[in-house]
């Protein structure tokens, strides 16, 4: 590299200054900027008067240590991050208070591996510089969340001052609260902390209203998960052009003379599949999964589009629905409503009489949906004989497709699923486990093999796949159930292909229900969790080697993705239909090129809903069990660690914990590998999948945490209080009550 040419001897022009501070590695300071130009002595003053008139001509701005120029950022700057964008933090400089006002720039942070470590509201030190492209930085250090914001509710003690009480049941203390912001006791509110101290204050940010009020625990969820909620002005006024694209039946393959159904829960907001079957002649059939066709509305690079990928997923709680997709595409245009003509994709799937799918066809078509149908009604209507001939089509193709699925043997795992039922005021009217009927199974099934085919169909062709991938447990968690399966007497060889129908097999061969439980939370224990990539690692879970999702793209964006691969794959591409709107409706460059960076995303957002969902319905739970408090239930236990053991309502769910204070005055045993508790007195035994009369201690709306004790008595549960000191940990077992190594919660301590 050739030396860098000196400048000449003198005071610098306003030119070369910038020119300098934009291009410098290092923050331009005063002291930088003289040792540049080589000045000395007098040359110095008149510098420091020439940066004092170019801050004031607004040329440059910061401080003598760190010019830049105006408009600009810094070269070092604290950044917060307001936004992940398929796998990448997007920040803003953390006080951005330009002259004119002008909206603060969007820089990509430029994070170590793949995937972003960082999160909403984290404020990071970071080296900035400006490309062709736009604002990049490169994180240098971590800073405290000064800005993060969390939620809470307001109480006054009895000395009459404020505290915030979480709503987060992994924070146990409340914290002192410094300024209220115009929010009164009892209010949900938003706050941050003033200060860097663990025990620092917080000031109320906002105002969310009556905490207990109907549709205010998905709201407490979408504000502590920072799930998108509000669509822009710009996303919505595309939404409501590509809402009036003709459907132009011509260029389509003409599916209306069909009797397609849709059958789906009675509570569905969106219809985004429908199925119909009829007997080939061949002891086979002809089966049809219509897809409502997003991709004809939502194109690539599309504000709809953008907004889409930002999140990822809809979400779903008891009173409220965030959707992908605007309204008026999502529970409209693109739900397969009945009676109405739509745009779909379809897969045409030829299934032989053992249930094996022999080939598929995939086409744009329209369609017109014959009857949307709830699952218990087509159950209803199969059970008593009044199918009619469409539903009875539909349930020989599944006992077909069933045979098969028999063969493959996947896992069979019983996962009870939660219904909350809300009156029309919003208050819960019913909390029950959802009935598992033939009918979810026919849809399933039915979904299950178009989503295979569509995987097929794209490997077929070479493109570009979203693979919903599954992989194998991991050899340290089929060493931890080998480890727990032993203390049953029971053998788990290592040495095998682990396969779905192992697992069945093991669970098939108990006899004894209460050991059942304990091994199935095992087997469930050592799944891996499921996520969406590139690269296809087979679904464990379902034993299948191919697998995408290809049948809610309404909901999802990686069946969405999956959706333009077709188009590009399959050459289902249509005329522009407008000017206004992108061209194509087939995969993007950059998710050509790169679908490792967006499937990392949408899996980040999937986990995001997952868990927002399961909180929410863990809040509306404690809610309707506050009233019972006192009250004794059957339970099952889901956890035990050396503070305790968790248990779930039987029929009902919300897990509660039992802590080990209150199981007797003796010392408690933890064997990590069994997962039990043992009284060392006593004999008596506390482990994973144990069914036990509990009664209910605490339930809070709030954080959805519950609390339980024995039936029989032993300790109490001790409620939450104010501020007081709390017992040092000992170096002793656990357990005893009122001996080291016991700690009973007192009060609120720091957070």
């Amino acid at each position: 590299m050739a030396p860098r040419k000196r400048p000449a001897p003198g005071l610098p022009t306003r030119k070369q200054i910038l020119d300098f501070i934009q291009n410098s590695p290092v923050p331009a300071g005063k002291r930088e900027i003289a040792r540049e130009f080589g000045l000395k002595g007098q040359e110095k003053i008149q510098l420091k008067a020439l940066l004092k008139d170019m801050a004031e001509e607004g040329l440059i701005d910061g401080k003598r240590t760190a010019f830049h120029k105006m408009g600009g950022l810094p070269k070092v700057t604290v950044l917060r991050v307001v936004d992940i964008e398929e796998g990448e933090a997007i920040a803003v400089p953390d006080n951005w208070q330009p002259e004119d006002a002008t909206p603060p720039p969007r820089i990509r942070l430029i994070e170590k591996g793949r995937g972003s470590a960082l999160k909403k509201g984290d404020r990071v030190l970071s080296r900035t510089e400006e490309s062709h492209s736009g604002w990049r930085a490169f994180p240098m250090k971590k800073l405290t969340l000064r800005s993060e914001q969390f939620l809470g509710v307001v109480e006054i003690d009895g000395a009459g001052k404020p505290w915030l009480a979480p709503v987060d049941k992994r924070i146990r203390n409340s914290s002192p609260i410094s300024d209220l912001g115009g929010a009164e006791a009892g209010e949900l509110v938003l706050a941050e902390p003033v200060g860097r101290s663990a025990r620092a204050s917080v000031k109320v940010t906002e105002v969310l209203g009556e905490p207990l009020a109907p549709k205010a625990f998905s709201l407490i969820a979408i504000h502590k998960h920072g799930i998108p909620n509000v669509f822009g002005e710009e996303t919505l006024e595309e939404a409501q052009r590509v809402a009036k694209l003709p459907l132009s039946p011509d260029m389509r393959e003409d599916l209306r003379h069909l009797p397609i159904v849709a059958i789906d829960p009675s509570d569905a907001r969106d219809h985004d599949d429908a199925i119909w079957a009829e007997p080939d002649g061949e002891g086979g059939f002809h089966a049809l999964i219509a897809i409502a066709d997003v991709s004809f509305y939502v194109r690539p690079g599309g504000a709809i589009d953008r907004e889409a990928r930002r999140r990822g997923n809809s979400v779903y709680f008891p009173d409220r629905v965030v959707p992908m997709l605007p309204e008026v595409l999502s529970a409209d245009v693109c739900s397969l409503r009945s009676g109405e003509d739509r745009a779909a994709m379809a897969c045409h799937l030829h299934v032989d009489s053992h249930g094996k799918v022999r080939d598929w066809r995939f086409t744009r078509a329209t369609v017109r949906i014959h009857e949307v149908i709830a699952y218990e009604d087509a159950q209803a209507r199969i059970d008593s004989g009044e199918a009619g001939e469409n539903l009875q089509n539909l349930w020989a193709c599944w006992k077909a497709l069933a045979h098969a699925r028999e063969q493959r043997d996947p896992l069979e795992l019983e996962l009870p699923e939660r219904r909350v039922k809300l009156d029309d005021q919003g208050r819960i009217a019913e909390i029950a486990i959802r009935e598992r009927l033939d009918a979810h199974r026919v849809v399933e099934d039915f979904m299950i093999a178009a989503n295979v085919a569509a995987a097929k169909a794209l490997e077929a062709k070479v493109a570009p796949v979203v693979y919903r991938v599954h992989e194998t447990p991991s050899r340290e968690k089929l060493v931890a159930l080998k480890d727990y399966l032993a203390t049953f007497g029971k053998k788990l060889a290592l040495g095998q292909v682990i396969t779905p129908g192992l697992f069945n097999r093991m669970l098939k061969d108990i006899a004894d229900e209460s050991e059942k439980a304990l091994i199935m939370e095992a087997v469930l224990r050592s799944q891996t969790q499921a996520y969406y990539g590139p690269r296809n690692e087979g679904h464990f879970g379902l034993a299948l080697g191919s697998y995408a999702h290809f049948t809610s793209p309404i909901r999802r964006y990686a069946d969405l993705l999956v959706h333009r691969a077709l188009v590009d794959a399959y050459h289902l591409e249509q005329p522009k239909p407008q000017s206004d709107i992108p061209a194509t409706s087939g995969l993007s460059d950059r998710d050509r090129d790169d679908l490792g960076k967006v499937t990392e995303a949408i899996s980040q957002a999937e986990r995001r809903a997952m868990e927002a969902e399961r909180e929410t319905i863990d809040r509306y739970v404690a809610a309707w069990l506050s009233s019972r408090v006192g009250e004794v239930f059957d339970t099952r236990i889901t956890g035990v660690q050396k503070f305790g053991f968790f248990a779930t309502i039987i029929g009902l769910g919300g897990d509660g914990l039992v802590p080990v204070s209150t199981l007797g005055d003796e010392r408690f045993a933890y064997d990590e590998k069994a997962q039990v508790l043992s009284g060392e007195d006593s004999g008596t035994s506390y482990a994973v999948g144990q069914i036990l009369r509990l009664r209910l201690a605490e339930a809070n709306p709030l954080t959805g945490a519950l609390k339980f004790e024995l039936e029989e008595g032993g300790g109490r549960v001790e409620p939450r209080g104010r501020p007081m000191a709390l017992k040092k940990r000992g170096k002793h077992m656990v357990g005893k009550r009122g001996r080291p190594g016991n700690i009973r919660h007192q009060g609120r301590g720091k957070r």
